[in-house]
């Protein structure tokens, strides 16, 4: 192997080790713990859709924010979700291995039985 091709090599480790280290980890909850209920509206009218949320989770696991990126369709279902998850305790993400503020998504499924 020349020498120009070791050098590569070992510039190549040292930016993808580099990446690594600053990767970001999303938050994350426990979704068996962390329910919403189902409003009685939608139950009425059998109401069922998958709502995709964004939520801004503190480094103590809070959320800070939180926003709608799809609708299930229903707007009683997309509140009922984002409101009862806003309330949950997430488990905080991380950058460079220490507790973040981060962004994570979740998709809530409302079925009914």
């Amino acid at each position: 192997m020349s020498k120009n091709m070791r050098v590569l090599s070992v510039v190549a480790a040292v930016l993808v080790s580099g990446a690594a280290l600053g990767a970001e980890v999303p938050a994350s909850f426990d979704a068996k713990n962390c329910k919403a209920e189902y409003p009685k509206a939608s139950l009425m009218n059998e109401e069922q859709g998958t709502v995709s949320m964004a939520f801004l989770v503190s480094a103590s696991g809070d959320v800070k924010d939180s926003k709608v990126e799809k609708s299930s369709g229903f707007k009683n279902l997309d509140k009922a979700a984002i409101k009862s998850l806003s309330a949950c305790k997430f488990k905080p993400g991380s950058k460079d291995g220490a507790p973040a503020e981060t962004w994570t998504k979740v998709d809530y499924a409302w079925k009914l039985d």
